[in-house]
């Protein structure tokens, strides 16, 4: 379950973001600003993360609160599915993915994704689950965010990998042979979980 204090610190940045979005009194301005404050200093608090780098974080959102959308391919081989080592955290592994971005439909923005980030050209074929992040089991996150996880076709088994800023390897993993995994991004559950759907094919979307 989601720590209170992370729960009530999500709370006031997004009433603190929307209140700055629409207020046009300069006093209803400084509360707002003021909530944002004690949401940063909630979380630093909580999660030991720097206080500094929060208050920037919360400072770059804008306009009416809503989550954050985190797409996430899963791409099968055979009974091996489909990671890539983060530059980022540690180098732990993690399913390719990321933020989607406006303009993208979800389905374009996971193919896009695994090409990207693991040089395999896909086709979503199925939306596995939608997840609220909050009640799954990842590390305390500042924004409030719901994870798509689809089920991708690979459409062409050779590899097109190319150098950027996010991955630096590919590996394909049984489910019994997992690596350490990036658990901001994924879990071994989540993992375990899609395992099952490739062995029930009939299964219905998981939703929160």
């Amino acid at each position: 379950m989601t720590p209170r204090w992370l729960d009530w610190a999500q709370r006031l940045q997004a009433i603190a973001q929307t209140g700055l979005a629409f207020t046009e009194n300069p006093f209803d301005s400084e509360r707002y600003q003021q909530i944002r404050e004690i949401a940063a200093e909630m979380l630093a608090a909580g999660s030991d993360a720097d206080i500094e780098t929060i208050r920037e974080l919360f400072a770059r959102q804008a306009g009416y609160t809503t989550p954050k959308v985190d797409v996430r391919g899963v791409v099968f081989r055979g009974d091996t599915v489909l990671l890539v080592r983060e530059k980022l955290d540690g180098g732990r592994w993690t399913l390719p993915g990321g933020w989607a971005d406006v303009g993208d439909s979800p389905s374009f923005a996971v193919e896009r994704e695994v090409w990207e980030e693991a040089g395999f050209r896909v086709k979503a074929a199925k939306l596995l689950a939608l997840y609220d992040r909050n009640k799954h089991d990842h590390p305390p996150y500042a924004f409030h965010a719901y994870k798509a996880f689809f089920w991708c076709e690979l459409l062409d088994e050779a590899q097109h990998l190319t150098p950027n800023a996010e991955t630096e390897e590919t590996g394909w993993f049984a489910e019994d042979a997992l690596p350490e995994l990036s658990v901001g991004r994924v879990t071994a559950a989540q993992i375990q979980r899609w395992f099952e759907h490739k062995r029930h094919p009939d299964w219905p979307t998981d939703f929160d």
